[in-house]
C-alpha cells in the first residue's frame, strides 16, 4: 500500500520498514529540468573549469616536479576524480534533490555531510565573487590608452624604489592594518553580484542559456593566447620549465597530496554543486558519459592553461633577464599581478588585456553560479513551503541569498582584503574540503556502496563495471584517508608570500573550517536522538533486491 509523503514522495513499506523515498511523477513535474543535455554539460564544465585551473594548477605542476607531477595528477583523476564525480552525478540525478536531502536519504546517520556541503559552498561563494570584482576592475582599467600597471609613475604609487609591476602599491602588508573599504572595488563587487543574480534568478532555465557563452568563450581566448605567446622570445624556456620532469619529487608525499587536492578543488567534489546541478537532469540521463566529459575537459584545460601561463612567464623572464622561478608565483597574484604585467609588454596589449579579463570573469562566473545554486536549492527543498509564500517569488529568494553573500564579502575588498581572502580560501577550499571529502566517501562508498549498483542499473540499464566498484569501495576511501592523515601530519600554518598570519587569524581560519565540518557529527547526533535506536538501526538501508522490486512498480512513473 502506497502512502503519499511530504514533497511528492511515496513511502513504500517493505518487510515492515519504509524503503527509500522515490520520486513520483508529481515531483518530477514540479522540479525544473535542463532545457538540453548540452546545457547541463556546459554548466558542469564551466563550474569545474575555474580560476584554479589558471593559477593553481600551473604553479603546482612547476613546483611539484614539472612533467613528473602529471603522473600523480592523472592517477588521482582516474582513481578519485572520475569515480567520485560519477557518484555525485548519480546521487543528484536519482534523488532529484539537493545535497542535504540526497545524503539524508541514502544514509540518515551521515545526513550532516549534505548540510556541510551547503555550508562550505555558501562560505565559498561569499569570497569567490571578490575575484570577479577584481576582474571587473582590471577590465575597466584595461581600456585605457596606457595600462595603469605598466609603470610606477602614477600618483597612487607608494613604494619609492619600485622598478616595475603592481605588488605592494595598493595593498596593506599586514592583516591587522586592513584599512577601509576600497570604494572602486565595492562598485565592482556590486556589479559582479548583479551579473550573478540575473544569470541565475530563473534557475536552470536562465543559467542554461548563459553557459553557452561563459563556458565556451575561455577556450577561444586560451588558444589565441597560446598561439600568440609561443611566438614571443623566451616562451619556449618557460614551457620547458613547466614540463621538465623532476623524478625525485614523486617520492615526496606532499606532491601526491597536492595532486589530490587539485583534483578535488578543480572538479568541485565535496562542495555539493555537482549533486545540486545533476538533480535537475532527467532520470535516465547518461551520467557516466557526462562525468567522463567533464573530467577530461577539466584536465585538458588545466594543462592548456599551464602552457599559456608559462609561455608568458618565459617571455617576461626573457625581457627582464631573470630566471623563470623568480617570476612564477602562486595564487591570485599569478593572474592579477604577473600576467597583467606580461600583457602590458605584449604587442597589441590594448586587445589582449580586455579579452584576458573577460575570460577570467567567465571562468569565475560559471563556478559562482553553481555554488550559489547549492544554497538556493537547499532553501527551496527544505523551507520552500514556508519561504516562498512569504517572498511570493523564487526570484526574491535568489536575491536575498545574493545580497547576504555580498554583505559577507565586504571584508575582502578592504585595502588588506587579499590577506582575508587568502585566509578564507585556505581554510575553506583546502582544510574543510579534505575532511568533507572523506566523510562523503565514507557515507556513500562504504555505507551505501552496493546500492549504487542498483541506481545505475535503473538509470543506465547496467550496473557499473568492476573499475568503479573497486574505486568506490577500496581505492577512493583509502586514498582520501591517506591524504587526510598526511595533511594533518604535515600541517603548516597558512602564509601569504612571506607574511605569516598571527595566531588569532589562524584561530579565525579554523573557526571558518569548523562552521562546515561541525555539521557532520551534529547530524549524526540528531539522527540518533530522534530515532532512539541503535547505530545499526539508524544506518540500515534497503537491500538492492528490494529497491529493484520497488522500481518495477514505479518504473512507468519514472520514465
Amino acid at each position: 500500500m502506497d502512502v503519499e509523503g511530504e514533497g511528492g514522495y511515496a513511502l513504500v513499506p517493505i518487510d515492515g520498514k519504509a524503503a527509500m523515498e522515490l520520486p513520483t511523477s508529481d515531483s518530477k513535474e514540479q522540479r525544473p529540468t535542463w532545457g538540453r543535455r548540452l546545457e547541463f554539460i556546459l554548466a558542469t564544465v564551466g563550474y569545474a573549469v575555474g580560476l584554479g585551473n589558471v593559477w593553481r594548477f600551473p604553479y603546482l605542476c612547476y613546483s611539484s616536479g614539472g612533467g613528473a607531477f602529471m603522473i600523480p595528477y592523472l592517477i588521482m583523476v582516474c582513481v578519485c576524480g572520475l569515480p567520485l564525480l560519477f557518484m555525485e552525478f548519480t546521487l543528484g540525478q536519482y534523488t532529484r534533490l539537493g545535497p542535504v536531502h540526497a545524503f539524508a536519504k541514502i544514509c540518515p546517520l551521515l545526513k550532516g555531510v549534505g548540510l556541510a556541503t551547503v555550508v562550505i559552498s555558501f562560505v565559498f561563494s561569499t569570497y569567490y565573487n571578490v575575484l570577479m570584482s577584481w576582474a571587473i576592475y582590471y577590465l575597466f582599467n584595461s581600456f585605457r590608452s596606457t595600462l595603469p600597471w605598466q609603470s610606477c609613475n602614477d600618483t597612487w604609487n607608494v613604494v619609492q624604489n619600485c622598478s616595475s609591476g603592481f605588488p605592494g602599491n595598493v595593498t596593506h602588508l599586514m592583516i591587522i592594518y586592513s584599512g577601509g573599504i576600497r570604494w572602486e572595488l565595492l562598485g565592482c563587487l556590486v556589479a559582479a553580484w548583479v551579473i550573478v543574480y540575473f544569470c541565475i534568478f530563473k534557475g536552470v532555465k536562465s543559467t542554461g542559456k548563459v553557459v553557452y557563452f561563459t563556458a565556451v568563450y575561455p577556450y577561444f581566448i586560451l588558444f589565441a593566447l597560446l598561439i600568440n605567446n609561443v611566438q614571443l622570445p623566451g616562451a619556449i624556456n618557460g614551457i620547458l620549465y613547466f614540463v621538465t620532469p623532476v623524478w625525485s619529487k614523486l617520492f615526496q608525499i606532499k606532491v601526491w597530496v597536492n595532486a589530490a587536492a587539485q583534483v578535488f578543488n578543480s572538479i568541485g567534489i565535496g562542495f555539493g554543486s555537482m549533486v545540486s546541478m545533476s538533480s535537475y537532469n532527467k532520470f535516465n540521463n547518461n551520467v557516466l558519459r557526462d562525468a567522463f566529459i567533464v573530467t577530461m575537459t577539466n584536465s585538458f584545460t588545466s594543462i592548456l592553461a599551464g602552457f599559456v601561463i608559462f609561455s608568458a612567464i618565459g617571455y617576461m623572464a626573457h625581457i627582464h633577464n631573470l630566471p623563470v622561478e623568480n617570476i612564477a608565483t602562486d595564487g591570485p597574484g599569478l593572474v592579477f599581478v604577473v600576467y597583467p604585467e606580461v600583457i602590458s609588454t605584449m604587442p597589441l596589449f590594448q586587445l589582449w588585456a580586455p579579452l584576458f579579463f573577460i575570460m577570467l570573469l567567465c571562468l569565475g562566473l560559471d563556478s559562482q553560479f553553481a555554488t550559489v545554486e547549492v544554497a538556493i536549492t537547499f532553501l527551496k527543498d527544505e523551507f520552500g513551503t514556508k519561504i516562498l509564500p512569504f517572498l511570493k517569488r523564487e526570484e526574491l529568494l535568489t536575491l536575498v541569498v545574493c545580497l547576504l553573500c555580498f554583505l559577507l564579502g565586504l571584508p575582502h575588498i578592504t585595502k588588506g582584503g587579499i590577506y582575508v581572502f587568502q585566509l578564507m580560501d585556505h581554510y575553506t577550499a583546502v582544510v574543510s574540503l579534505m575532511f568533507l571529502a572523506f566523510a562523503e566517501v565514507v557515507s556513500v562508498c562504504w555505507v551505501f556502496g552496493k546500492f549504487y549498483e542498483c541506481l545505475d542499473f535503473q538509470m543506465l540499464g547496467r550496473s557499473p563495471n568492476i573499475y568503479f566498484r573497486v574505486c568506490w569501495l577500496i581505492l577512493c576511501p583509502m586514498l582520501v584517508l591517506c591524504i587526510l592523515v598526511a595533511s594533518i601530519v604535515q600541517y603548516t600554518p597558512v602564509r601569504y608570500g612571506k607574511y605569516k598570519y598571527p595566531s588569532w587569524a589562524e584561530g579565525v581560519g579554523w573557526g571558518v573550517s569548523l562552521v562546515s565540518i561541525i555539521w557532520i557529527p551534529l547530524g549524526a547526533i540528531h539522527e540518533l536522538y530522534i530515532n532512539k535506536g541503535s547505530l545499526h538501526d539508524v544506518s540500515t538501508i534497503p537491500h538492492c533486491a528490494q529497491i529493484q522490486w520497488v522500481h518495477k512498480v514505479f518504473r512507468p512513473l519514472l520514465y
